[in-house]
């Protein structure tokens, strides 16, 4: 099977091709001047030359909450846009099989946790990062629409809870909170600083999942996509709070100074947990602890940086 890979130079996308099955497909992997997914033409051109049987659509603008609270039209446009060029041309050129890759923050803020696939549209989005969120809504409904017209197309929607791993973004500003919380407190031990702020009171609650566990999860379904239902949470089905993540990640880079909340800075939603009801039928669980997904992802950052 020939496989399109976009977004292939991204966490998630070098996840994929880190696997061990990456080696039973032929996947095509272009890069950002290979194939500009804002560039409708483009993509038809490429889908047109390079005929792939299917299409994991894993691009994306994406980032931390400072990012999205600063550029909320990027995040909206972009990704829209990206999703609207792939998901129109696979359609156009008779692509049966494509697995659209959203967020779980596409769920409504207030609604009632666990999160469960039928409240997309239910509520109002996270104002945080509504423009991303309004995105993925749009690319999940699109590929139930696509889906509704023909059942032939099989258009699916993968919807991760937070990640976090190897490839991730180590950068204050743009980077998701685990990423940034290791750089953050590597430094804090570098510099022998006697404490660290932590954003708000440190008791929302988030589901963060090692990025390898998203990669085993994308080729199960791969094998499976028939049974895999429309659109399927996929996550570990437990939370931790944002005080226990800084805990644990002081723990693994050795850093004994003192965590203090800064209760200016804003939190998000209080919590965010999938509902892995759907997950368990289609029969995959992840297998990384979050203590070994945090060393793991703590020993890529040192060799990325070696001034860690």
């Amino acid at each position: 099977m020939k496989i399109l890979i976009t977004g292939s130079g991204g966490m998630v996308g070098q996840n994929l091709l880190e696997h061990s099955n990456s080696k039973v497909y032929e996947l095509l992997t272009p890069n950002r001047q290979e194939l500009n997914l804002l560039d409708t033409s483009e993509v038809k051109a490429y889908l047109s030359k390079n005929q792939p049987d299917m299409v994991i659509h894993a691009a994306g603008v994406v980032g931390g909450i400072q990012a999205n609270i600063a550029e909320p039209v990027r995040f909206l446009v972009d990704n829209m846009q990206m999703g609207l060029n792939v998901l129109t041309a696979s359609k156009n050129a008779g692509i049966e099989r494509f697995m659209n890759l959203s967020s779980s923050c596409m769920y409504p803020r207030n609604a009632k946790n666990p999160l469960a696939e039928e409240l997309i549209l239910k509520g109002e989005l996270e104002p945080t990062n509504e423009g991303y969120a309004l995105a993925k809504v749009a690319s999940t409904r699109l590929c139930e629409y696509i889906h509704r017209e023909d059942n032939s197309f099989l258009y699916k929607t993968v919807i991760p809870c937070n990640l976090y791993g190897r490839h991730d973004k180590f950068d204050p500003k743009h980077s998701h909170m685990i990423p940034a919380v290791i750089l953050k407190i590597s430094e804090a031990k570098r510099q022998n600083l006697k404490g660290i702020d932590i954003w708000g009171d440190g008791l929302a609650r988030r589901e963060f999942m090692y990025a390898g566990d998203l990669a085993d999860f994308i080729y199960y379904a791969i094998q499976n996509f028939e049974l895999m239902p429309q659109n399927i949470n996929v996550g570990l089905g437990h939370d931790h709070t944002i005080n226990e993540y800084y805990t644990e990640i002081a723990k693994i880079v050795g850093f004994e100074g003192e965590l203090v909340h800064d209760l200016s800075k804003p939190i998000g939603m209080k919590q965010k947990l999938i509902d892995d009801s759907k997950l368990k039928a289609f029969g995959w669980q992840h297998s990384t602890s979050l203590q070994e997904g945090l060393k793991k992802t703590y020993q890529y950052l040192k060799e990325q940086k070696k001034d860690v």
